[in-house]
């Protein structure tokens, strides 16, 4: 029998019109045995400085070129190398650097934002500690004991559960990928145990102190938190919205993408994608805010930034670090307010407010709440509308309570 060759091609630094760069050259065997050279640009010298960081990077796509691929060489496998291949294949996107297509979503492909997140703690946290380590060589108790001690950097705070939690099922991800892939048999992250218990209770607002934060933002950051904490939108959901999006006619906000970063993507999940019901006062803010604002066609962004000539939405946390933290220090508001507080806070109001779980489940667009809630309970669409309506009425009207009692 014929042995089975390892090729490990070659690297070379190229010249390109926009500078040097990396390329990597291998044998590829077609379909009639004949032999046909490739090649494949890795990336710019200013990305990969020197020839080991620029092999580090060419090791998954060697181990892919040769699908069958030695056993000696898959236990030397390591982390960084595993998290290379994971890069190419999960997280496209934030690999290749790419806007990601508008379009029907691929169940297989992470949205941009989740790509983004994965990527930061990648880089920050995983490969920093465990890349240089062979794939073999890492154990559940090692992994469990790393985690118990981390803390953020140059300080003795720990680390969030939620973040280590995190970081926990982004190694577990990663070792399923190597499995799929035939580079190992056993994912031993599933043994590490990492509670993801909140270790502090999220900021809830009164609707007094809604109303307080809103008297004090100029638009059109009113404008967008007023809309966040009566509809409960996802920050990027917020921002990505385009007037072709906002229907007056019959009250709904159409939910089509996520921008994230100034990327524009689609919306976290499927559930996400549902339209959001529109109330009359809500609706009567925006339309007073499209009249004064410089882009309304439908194509514009509704929160768009004149700086960039409507071509961009406003960074939204810019406008909440310049508008938003001074308005919360006029109000007295102490809380750590976010734009995701907002959102908590809509769906824990309605959940005092006494409303059907099954519709704050689909107001907040959750891919699920539990599965007999799911299942058995329905909630039609003027439900929704009359709950959202319930809440903006509770809110409005304390708030104008509160300012009466003060001006008597």
């Amino acid at each position: 029998m014929r042995r089975t060759s390892y090729q490990k091609g070659s690297l070379k630094l190229a010249g390109r019109k926009k500078g040097k760069a990396w390329e990597y050259r291998w044998r590829e065997v077609q379909i009639d045995g004949s032999i046909r050279r490739k090649n494949i640009v890795i990336g710019r010298l200013e990305e990969y400085p020197n020839e080991s960081a620029a092999q580090a990077a060419v090791d998954a796509i060697r181990l892919q070129i040769n699908q069958q691929t030695p056993q000696q060489l898959i236990k030397c496998i390591t982390l960084a190398t595993l998290v290379n291949h994971y890069r190419q294949h999960e997280l496209p996107d934030v690999f290749n650097k790419t806007k990601p297509k508008l379009g029907e979503r691929d169940e297989n492909t992470k949205s941009y934002a989740t790509q983004v997140t994965y990527e930061g703690y990648l880089k920050k946290w995983i490969l920093p500690r465990w890349g240089v380590c062979r794939l073999t060589d890492i154990k559940a108790t090692a992994v469990e004991s790393w985690l118990k001690k981390l803390c953020f950097p140059k300080t003795d705070v720990p680390l969030a559960r939620g973040s280590k939690a995190k970081i926990r099922n982004i190694m577990s991800a990663l070792y399923s990928h190597a499995i799929r892939w035939e580079w190992t048999d056993k994912n031993p992250i599933s043994s590490v145990r990492q509670s993801a218990k909140r270790q502090k209770v999220p900021a809830i607002l009164e609707p007094e102190e809604i109303m307080a934060i809103l008297k004090e933002l100029p638009d059109p950051l009113h404008t967008m938190i007023e809309l966040d904490a009566f509809t409960g939108l996802r920050r990027g959901e917020l921002i990505g919205l385009q007037w072709g999006d906002v229907d007056f006619e019959t009250l709904v906000l159409h939910v089509r993408r996520s921008v994230v970063s100034m990327v524009e993507g689609l919306p976290k999940t499927e559930a996400s994608q549902k339209d959001v019901p529109l109330d009359a006062q809500l609706a009567e803010s925006l339309f007073l805010w499209k009249q004064i604002c410089q882009y309304t066609s439908l194509a514009d962004w509704v929160f768009a930034s004149p700086h960039m000539k409507g071509k961009q939405p406003y960074w939204p946390g810019t406008l909440w670090r310049y508008y938003g933290r001074p308005a919360l220090k006029r109000a007295r508001i102490t809380k750590q307010v976010t734009y995701h507080t907002f959102r908590h806070t809509f769906g824990t109001l309605l959940n005092a407010n006494g409303e059907n779980a099954k519709v704050v489940q689909e107001l907040l667009r959750h891919s699920s709440l539990k599965v007999t809630t799911d299942v058995y309970m329905q909630a039609v669409s003027p439900q929704k509308r009359a709950a959202q309506s319930k809440l903006v009425k509770m809110v409005m009207d304390k708030g104008k309570a509160a300012e009466e009692r003060a001006s008597a």
